[in-house]
């Protein structure tokens, strides 16, 4: 979204003056006798005929110009050209059209005030990044993250104890440090509740990955869960993608690993997919482009009915204007709260980072954007309930701002 070389006409050549032709014998009147010139006259018979005097040519003076030639013929017309600019205009226009239609129609719905008790539950959560468990914090982190967290509704840590091996492994050499640091929690933040972050990349889409179709794949995986809750994590939190939509071996997997966690009365928690914007979407786009990206309502449902909590990856989502994501993350509150239900914690991403992508603009995807979404959302659809939240991503690339914003967007 080939050129074809341009036609040239070749330019006619000027064409010579012509000559002046010399006028055709007169045949001389009858009743007119012609005059003659002495000088001229030829001595001889006065009876003969006499050719009169050819002309000769005109010739122009030597500083007179030349005289102009035949026009020149106009350029050859170039029907391919044209011909590419209207498919190049029409291509530009179907593309902006809808993505300039997208944009209004969000802009629209983050309009209008939301509830004022759409605030925190106290039932929010962080990623946390692995050097919390790698030994690269101290106690004096520790400290310094219970003060950033006091007085704000978070109530789960998801400290990155990862990632999985492609086979459903997990060495325990990853996380090291885990047990000092769920004990320097404990102490510092009481009741905040430390999660295993557990991902890996799926074969979903490349040759590369998990592959969860293979049975020991997944038990791998359910044994990795019994693991990180012996090592002392009180959760465990499940971040595998890109997962596709209607993926039935991630729902027995689901099943398998409720078994575990619930038999431990530890919650088994996923992130998730953003869910269609419009019926059916994930189907186009992943016909087009081979990556789905969203959800079937559908199929969020199921997932939602099979875990304890459910966060939504409510970011990258390709807004271009802040109000836009924030009738984005609006519409995708609304769709996930009817497929979520009552009793399993449903918590909507914040975006703590900072990139420049076309997945991802900063200055359109922000956390005030975000919470007003997340509120109009709430306030439009269940503004009741008690199991939700904000999951805010990474500690890692939070700015001051991203924090401020929380608590005012949010908390208070």
């Amino acid at each position: 979204m080939d050129r074809q070389s341009a036609r040239t006409g070749a330019r006619s050549q000027s064409q010579p003056r012509a000559e002046a032709q010399s006028q055709p014998r007169q045949k001389p009147q009858p009743q007119q006798k012609p005059q003659q010139n002495p000088q001229s006259q030829p001595q001889g018979d006065t009876g003969a005929e006499t050719a009169p005097p050819v002309a000769a040519p005109a010739t122009a003076p030597p500083d007179a110009p030349d005289a102009p030639g035949p026009a020149e013929p106009p350029a050859p017309r170039r029907p391919w050209l044209r011909r590419v600019r209207r498919t190049v205009l029409v291509l530009v226009l179907l593309v902006l059209l809808p993505v300039l239609a997208s944009q209004i129609a969000l802009s629209v719905n983050s309009l209008g005030d939301p509830a004022d008790s759409a605030r925190t539950r106290g039932r929010d959560a962080v990623w946390l990044g692995h050097a919390w468990v790698d030994g690269r914090k101290k106690d004096a982190d520790v400290t310094a993250l219970a003060a950033r967290l006091e007085d704000t509704g978070v109530h789960d840590l998801y400290v990155h104890a990862g990632p999985l091996e492609h086979d459903g492994t997990l060495p325990a050499t990853a996380y090291p440090e885990a047990r000092w640091f769920i004990a320097a929690v404990h102490r510092a933040m009481p009741g905040i509740r430390v999660q295993a972050w557990l991902g890996d990349v799926l074969a979903s889409e490349s040759p590369r990955g998990m592959r969860l179709e293979d049975a020991g794949t997944r038990a791998h995986v359910v044994t990795s869960t019994r693991q990180i809750l012996a090592a002392g994590f009180q959760g465990a939190h499940f971040d595998l993608e890109p997962l596709h939509s209607g993926d039935r071996d991630y729902l027995t997997l689901l099943d398998s690993l409720h078994d575990v966690t619930g038999a431990q009365d530890a919650p088994l928690s996923v992130a998730a997919h953003q869910i269609d914007p419009l019926p059916g979407l994930h189907s186009v786009r992943g016909a087009v482009t081979g990556h789905p990206k969203w959800w079937s309502q559908e199929f969020f449902g199921q997932v939602a009915r099979r875990v304890d909590q459910i966060a939504v990856m409510s970011y990258d989502t390709g807004q271009l204007m802040e109000s836009a994501y924030a009738g984005y993350v609006a519409q995708q509150t609304s769709l996930a709260l009817e497929a979520t239900p009552p009793g399993t914690d449903l918590l909507m991403g914040l975006p703590f980072f900072h990139e420049n992508d076309v997945g991802h603009w900063e200055h359109a995807e922000t956390v005030p954007a975000g919470a007003r979404g997340v509120r109009l959302g709430l306030s439009r659809t269940d503004a009741g309930r008690a199991a939700f939240g904000v999951a805010l991503y990474v500690d890692f690339a939070a700015t001051e701002s991203d924090w401020t914003a929380y608590r005012e967007g949010w908390v208070r």
